[in-house]
């Protein structure tokens, strides 16, 4: 199911704990980690014997997102970058039928962001801390989150939290509603763990039933919302302003906007 050592999948108690172990890049994601990520939660879909799924990351970071160097590849049309591994994982995670609970142990950039939205159940430790770069970054929003933020946060503070690329603290996201609960560091994933076996104890037919009635109203405008970030991605994808900003990641400075659209 599983060969990407970045990915770690640990199944007890019909739990199945999902950790990005990528520490040296702060979670950042390649092609083989999103494939290996999605694998984990189809496999999970169908296996009778995971009730719930648990996703969270290593060290100080959660995730930081698509690794930007893999970004520039795709930009640049360089390189052998799968460019069909992210929209993959997003399929899995807007139709998965189970409880998705998520730790954000860390830092959590872009995708360390927007996965919030899937979340059935957000934890946060009081030390991490989340942005959406993408206005940063010369592109659109992703996963959903053009729809998913405004419904969890109402507009102003979706559009902030997608239109700033500012960081956003524990305390600001439980106040706005992104996250369920902050923890201590050193109780994240107990207090996770704690929840997940609460649910997972309950029938796996109800629990699925119960999540597709919550989100049968969302899945068409999930949906509409996937095309439009696509659509969208795809025109600023590799614009001057993108390549500025990749230009400025790999020189690491500030990108300058200021004489570009």
């Amino acid at each position: 199911m599983n060969d990407c050592p970045n990915i770690k999948v640990s199944d007890a108690n019909r739990i199945r704990t999902v950790t990005i172990d990528r520490p040296e890049a702060k979670g950042a994601m390649r092609g083989d980690m999103w494939n290996a990520l999605a694998n984990a939660m189809v496999d999970a879909q169908d296996n009778p014997a995971v009730a719930v799924v648990l996703l969270t990351g290593t060290g100080d970071a959660f995730c930081a997102g698509v690794d930007l160097a893999e970004m520039a590849e795709i930009a640049l049309g360089t390189g052998d970058a799968d460019v069909h591994a992210f929209p993959r994982l997003a399929d899995t995670m807007a139709t998965f039928a189970k409880p998705l609970i998520v730790a954000v142990n860390g830092i959590g950039v872009g995708f360390g962001a927007t996965v919030l939205g899937f979340a059935d159940l957000a934890f946060m430790s009081s030390t991490a801390r989340v942005k959406c770069p993408f206005t940063r970054l010369g592109v659109a929003p992703e996963l959903a989150s053009s729809y998913t933020f405004p419904a969890l946060l109402g507009r102003q503070q979706a559009s902030w939290a997608l239109l700033s690329s500012e960081w956003l603290d524990a305390e600001e996201c439980a106040r706005m509603g992104l996250v369920f609960r902050v923890c201590e560091p050193d109780d994240l994933l107990s207090v996770t763990m704690d929840h997940a076996r609460v649910l997972a104890a309950k029938p796996i037919s109800s629990l699925v039933e119960s999540k597709t009635a919550i989100l049968a109203a969302m899945a068409p405008q999930i949906a509409a919302a996937r095309q439009r970030e696509d659509e969208a991605f795809q025109r600023l994808l590799g614009t001057p302003e993108n390549l500025e900003a990749m230009t400025a990641f790999a020189e690491k400075r500030e990108p300058d906007f200021s004489n570009l659209g």
